[in-house]
């Protein structure tokens, strides 16, 4: 069996929870790169949906993170509309300092959830669940921020959890995070020039 015939096989396996995950996290990273505040409650849909679905395919690290992204859903869902109310320009950029204690952050968590998932579950992917999920938090608080980084993150996460899903046969979500890419790189470019029109 050829590499496209596996993923067609694949797909055509998805299940329902999956395919409800993969819609609401297609719409929900669409809105926030539109930084429209819809994307909250959409992505309280799939992170639901996806905490079953990776607890069942032993992705431990990414089964939690969903949990986490529910308590950040909800917190973003209010800041953003905190904001909105307020009229701020809430995008903000970070400082070079701040760009090293992001670095440490993610690899120090990174070394700490592989060595936690290497020990206490069975996984068979226990580092790279664990860097994907440590980058995934980080961007994650930087998102419910608005800081303009956060799509930087994203696009490097994306890029790897993309094998890792094909490994696992979730050819859907491989799927989904290679859209996730495109989009990250446009809400990039977006949050940028709209940083640097609050800044003129």
């Amino acid at each position: 069996m050829n590499f496209g015939e596996l993923i067609l096989n694949q797909l055509v396996q998805t299940s329902a929870l999956e395919w409800l995950g993969t819609v609401t996290g297609f719409f929900c990273v669409y809105l926030a790169a539109k930084e429209n505040i819809l994307s909250w409650p959409v992505s309280i849909i799939s992170v639901l949906a996806y905490s079953v679905l990776f607890f069942q395919y032993h992705l431990f690290g990414d089964a939690a993170l969903q949990i986490y992204f529910l308590g950040t859903a909800i917190y973003g869902w209010y800041f953003w509309r905190k904001n909105k109310q307020e009229d701020h320009k809430p995008v903000v950029s970070l400082k070079p300092r701040e760009y090293i204690l992001v670095g440490i952050a993610v690899l120090i968590l990174s070394g700490l959830l592989g060595l936690f998932l290497d020990h206490f579950t069975p996984t068979d992917v226990p580092y790279i669940d664990g860097a994907c999920t440590a980058i995934s938090f980080v961007a994650q608080i930087l998102l419910t921020r608005k800081v303009l980084q956060n799509w930087l993150l994203w696009i490097i996460v994306d890029i790897m959890y993309v094998p890792l899903y094909l490994y696992k046969e979730l050819a859907l979500t491989a799927i989904l995070y290679v859209v996730f890419l495109f989009i990250a790189a446009v809400g990039y470019k977006d949050w940028k020039k709209t940083w640097r029109t609050a800044q003129a």
